[in-house]
C-alpha cells in the first residue's frame, strides 16, 4: 500500500481507503460477521483511511467501526460525515445540532474528538453561505474535531471550498466516467494544499465489470431505488447515468482495457494516477472485494496515451448522458 498526505490535516493515508456506506446496511443486510471481515481486512491491507457518516444505517456504520477499533493497537484515521441528518436537513441548520450531530458521532466511534468531520453535501445556499464553515472552524479550536472537509455534488461547490483557508479535505465523485474535475478543481486544491477525497471511482459497480441487466438490487439499495434520483441526488447512483446506457458505455470502455488487468484495476488505477487525489474510498461488500481493491495501489501508472484516449471517449461518449448536472 502507499500513502498520500491528505491537505492540510498533514495525515498520511493509503491510496485504497474503505468506504463504509455498506456497514449500515444500506446495500442489502451485511451480518456483523461480515462487517468484522471486511474491517479485519483493512488492518491486513494497510489501510488506514476509512471514511462514513451518521446517516448510513442510522448510525450502525459508526457504531459497528467504534466497536471494531476497541480491539484495534494500531488505530486508522477514521473520518465521517455530517449535514444530512433530519433533524438538520434541509433547513434545520444550527450550531447547536451540528455540534450535538457531531458529539454523537464521536461517541458512537468511541473517540474524543472526531479525525476529520466532512460537510454532508448540504444545500447549495447553506454551504455558499458560509457560515457551517465558520462553525468547523470553531469545532475545531474548541477540539470537538481535529480537521474538517467537505462532501459536494458540484464542481463549483469544490472550487468555492478549495478556497476556504481552513480546510483540509475536499469529497466528489470523480471516476472515468466523471472526469471535468482534473482541468476545474485539482489545480486550485493543489494550490491551496487541500486533499481530494475520490467517492463513486466505480460509479455504483458499473466500473467493475460485473454489473449486468439480469442483476436485481435489494429494495433498500440505493441502486435500486434512487437510480433516477427519486431519494437524493441522481449523481450518487452510477453516475448520474441511465443504468442500461451505463452497460452500453462500460461494453465500449471494455475496448480499452490493457492486457491483463480488469476494468476494476483500471478504474482504480487511472484516479490513483493524479497526484491531487489523496485516497479513493472504494466501497466493498466482502473482505476478498477491498484485498482486490488495495492492490490496485501496487499497479504501474498507466500509459500517457490511454490516459488522453479515456479524456476522449469521456468527452465524446458519456459526459452528455450524466444527469443532475457535473
Amino acid at each position: 500500500m502507499q500513502y498520500r498526505t491528505l491537505g492540510r490535516s498533514g495525515y498520511r493515508v493509503s491510496e485504497i481507503g474503505l468506504g463504509c456506506w455498506q456497514l449500515g446496511n444500506d446495500f442489502g443486510s451485511l451480518e456483523q460477521d461480515q462487517a468484522q471481515a471486511i474491517l479485519d481486512m483493512s488492518q491486513q491491507q494497510a489501510v488506514n483511511f476509512l471514511d462514513t457518516a451518521d446517516v448510513y444505517g442510522g448510525g450502525l456504520s459508526e457504531q459497528r467501526i467504534g466497536g471494531w477499533l476497541k480491539t484495534q493497537p494500531k488505530q486508522p484515521y477514521v473520518v465521517t460525515k455530517v449535514g444530512r441528518d433530519g433533524a438538520l436537513f434541509p433547513d434545520g441548520y444550527t450550531k447547536a445540532k451540528v455540534a450535538k450531530s457531531l458529539n454523537d458521532s464521536a461517541q458512537r466511534l468511541g473517540v474524543d474528538c472526531i479525525d476529520l468531520a466532512q460537510l454532508h453535501c448540504v444545500p447549495r445556499d447553506i454551504l455558499f453561505d458560509g457560515e457551517l464553515l465558520s462553525w468547523m472552524e470553531d469545532f475545531q479550536k474548541e477540539g470537538l474535531i481535529h480537521h474538517f472537509g467537505a462532501s459536494v455534488e458540484m464542481i463549483d461547490e469544490a472550487v468555492f471550498c478549495a478556497e476556504q483557508p481552513k480546510l483540509s479535505s475536499i469529497q466528489i465523485i470523480f471516476n472515468i466516467f466523471r472526469q471535468d474535475a482534473v482541468e476545474q478543481l485539482f489545480p486550485k486544491a493543489q494550490e491551496n494544499n487541500v486533499g481530494i477525497i475520490v467517492r463513486l471511482p466505480l460509479a455504483s459497480g458499473l466500473l467493475s465489470g460485473k454489473a449486468s441487466s439480469q442483476r436485481v438490487y435489494a429494495d433498500n439499495d440505493h441502486r435500486n431505488y434512487n437510480k433516477d434520483g427519486a431519494a437524493f441526488h441522481v449523481g450518487e447512483t452510477f453516475n448520474g447515468i441511465p443504468f442500461a446506457k451505463g452497460l452500453e458505455l462500460v461494453e465500449a470502455l471494455k475496448g480499452y482495457l490493457p492486457t491483463g488487468m480488469t476494468m476494476q484495476q483500471l478504474a482504480l488505477r487511472w484516479i490513483l494516477d493524479h497526484r491531487a487525489v489523496s485516497s479513493v474510498i472504494a466501497g466493498a461488500s466482502s473482505a476478498q472485494q477491498l484485498q482486490a481493491n488495495a492492490l490496485c495501489s501496487e499497479l504501474p501508472p498507466l500509459p500517457s496515451e490511454l490516459h488522453e484516449q479515456l479524456s476522449q471517449f469521456y468527452f465524446s461518449e458519456v459526459r452528455q448522458h450524466i444527469r443532475g448536472g457535473i
